[in-house]
């Protein structure tokens, strides 16, 4: 009786201490989101969302940053879903499990989710703009540079390189899911191997897919070290038109005011407004994949 007694304070204590610790990441979500909308609210009126910044970004709006920011996340998503979807495939559905190919992929898949933010975008200058873009320049423009400096096409293909590893392990936790038995039906019914990839096991896996792809638009649209030296702009008088113009990001305006403006207190609730909308635009993107996914799921059903 006493040993019952002591397994039932030490399953209260551990039930304790997992729900404490629960709680704590909830009360730190709700101070962070508390702080921003307390003081992000009062900012935010048309005029913000919809003007551009005027008097060195001590007045006006950020709708330049929140263009950028959107057409950014749409480019790296277009980028990164048909290499992450295709690799995953590739190597859950061909590739043997042991060989010494898939192995590497998949270490280097797991090293890359390790590597810190600014380091992609060292990589980014490295070999879109110097290496890509500059050859691009020389071998098809006669060495005028267009492409070979800092452009909006840069900063979404570092992204999609950053986001790629969630992507593809999103995608092989999704295929993990479909029953084997449905690959060997559609095989044994006289379909090739990619007919039952691609008609029977990637519509099964497309919800597990799409949430992939959010985990990716909210890493995406938050990171800012990537863009610093890819892409983002301090100021630009006009939206991004070509795939190699520069353009204004919420997450670089946001760094910029917080880091670079000669009056931080004047700045701000300017500052507070474009953190919340950084979080609206992120939870926007968030949930139109929500509900494209939720939709498939109940095609499924």
């Amino acid at each position: 009786m006493r040993h019952f007694a002591a397994h039932q304070r030490a399953n209260a204590a551990f039930a304790g201490l997992t729900g404490g610790a629960a709680l704590s990441i909830l009360l730190v979500l709700a101070v962070i989101l508390g702080d921003v909308a307390i003081n992000g609210l009062p900012r935010l009126s048309w005029e913000f969302i919809s003007a551009s910044p005027r008097d060195g970004m001590m007045a006006g709006g950020i709708f330049p940053a929140i263009f950028g920011t959107v057409l950014l996340v749409l480019l790296m998503i277009v980028a990164v879903i048909p290499v992450g979807v295709l690799t995953a495939v590739y190597l859950f559905e061909y590739a043997r499990q042991e060989s010494f190919f898939a192995r590497a992929v998949r270490s280097a898949v797991y090293n890359l989710s390790g590597v810190p933010s600014i380091v992609f975008g060292l990589f980014g200058v490295g070999f879109f703009i110097q290496f890509l873009g500059g050859n691009i320049d020389r071998l098809f423009l006669d060495g005028r540079m267009m492409w070979g400096q800092p452009a909006i096409l840069w900063s979404a293909l570092t992204l999609a390189v950053l986001t790629l590893p969630v992507v593809i392990v999103s995608t092989e936790e999704a295929l993990r899911t479909v029953p084997r038995e449905h690959r060997e039906a559609a095989l044994a019914l006289g379909s090739t191997k990619f007919e039952a990839v691609f008609r029977i096991v990637l519509p099964q896996a497309m919800p597990g897919i799409l949430t992939g792809a959010i985990l990716a638009v909210a890493r995406g649209a938050g990171e800012t070290a990537p863009i610093l030296f890819t892409g983002a702009a301090y100021f630009l008088p006009h939206l991004p038109t070509h795939a190699h113009d520069q353009f204004m990001h919420l997450g670089y305006h946001v760094y910029v005011l917080a880091t670079q403006s000669p009056d931080i207190e004047a700045t701000r609730p300017l500052l507070y407004g474009t953190v919340l909308v950084l979080l609206l635009v992120t939870v926007v993107l968030n949930l139109v994949a929500i509900t494209l996914r939720n939709r498939l799921r109940a095609g499924r059903a």
